[in-house]
């Protein structure tokens, strides 16, 4: 072989693996065809779901009202109530069930924890190191949120910094409720299985003014919403 051949032969090698390097990982966050496009809850819910990197996640909220055996979650809607309920609740954001097909459900921790199950079959609600798997795959906490924020301003205010849903994640901003409710249009909060202490569990909860994922512990009684993850 002479110089001039190896000259051409070395970089075009170089090129094509790196072709397949690129492939290869962008094969790894499509859908495979042995994905299911949708779920569905105990209640007859149907949910979209989307491929990020290895995770198969919801693209939804849950908005399910009873456990996966068949037991109904106790709907709190006295604000009092909520704050102090030692068992799994559920409510709707300012107690409106309009706010149910866009939102879904707030859930408080114990909820989430309720061994009969809040996620549906196959499914399961993600621990703290599965969402920072989802964040790390996204590039990191700093940027993470604003590639799972629906973009535009239909629900999010402005300036719903960096959305840009690349991810396919469709984060919304359905509020918190911690008795009262707040931040509708503004934030939201998802529960990870990972408790912080007695009364605090982690959680991620992106916000229209930032691109951030910000993780964080919350108050267990706090009701936020769920995404489930496939097993």
């Amino acid at each position: 072989m002479n110089k001039q051949t190896s000259f051409w032969i070395i970089p075009t090698a170089i090129l094509i693996c790196l072709l397949i390097l690129m492939l290869s990982c962008r094969k790894k966050s499509e859908p495979s065809s042995t994905d299911p496009t949708t779920l569905t809850d105990i209640d007859g819910n149907v949910y979209k779901t989307i491929r990020i990197g290895n995770q198969l996640w919801m693209s939804e909220n849950l908005k399910v009202t009873r456990y996966r055996n068949g037991d109904e979650i106790p709907n709190i809607i006295d604000p009092v109530e909520w704050g102090y309920f030692t068992e799994g609740a559920y409510c709707w954001y300012n107690n409106d069930i309009s706010n149910r097909g866009t939102y879904g459900a707030l859930y408080n921790w114990n909820a989430v924890m309720d061994k009969r199950n809040l996620a549906p079959s196959g499914w399961h609600i993600p621990s703290d190191a599965e969402w920072t798997i989802l964040s790390t795959f996204l590039g990191g906490d700093s940027i993470a949120g604003g590639k799972m924020k629906e973009s535009g301003f239909s629900h999010w205010r402005s300036p719903n910094t960096g959305a840009t849903n690349e991810s396919g994640f469709t984060a919304l901003p359905h509020g918190y409720c911690y008795g009262p409710f707040f931040n509708l249009g503004q934030g939201s909060g998802f529960w990870s299985t990972t408790g912080y202490s007695d009364t605090h569990a982690w959680g991620r909860a992106p916000f229209y003014n930032s691109s951030d994922i910000n993780r964080s512990w919350f108050y267990k009684f706090y009701g936020f919403g769920v995404r489930c993850i496939s097993d």
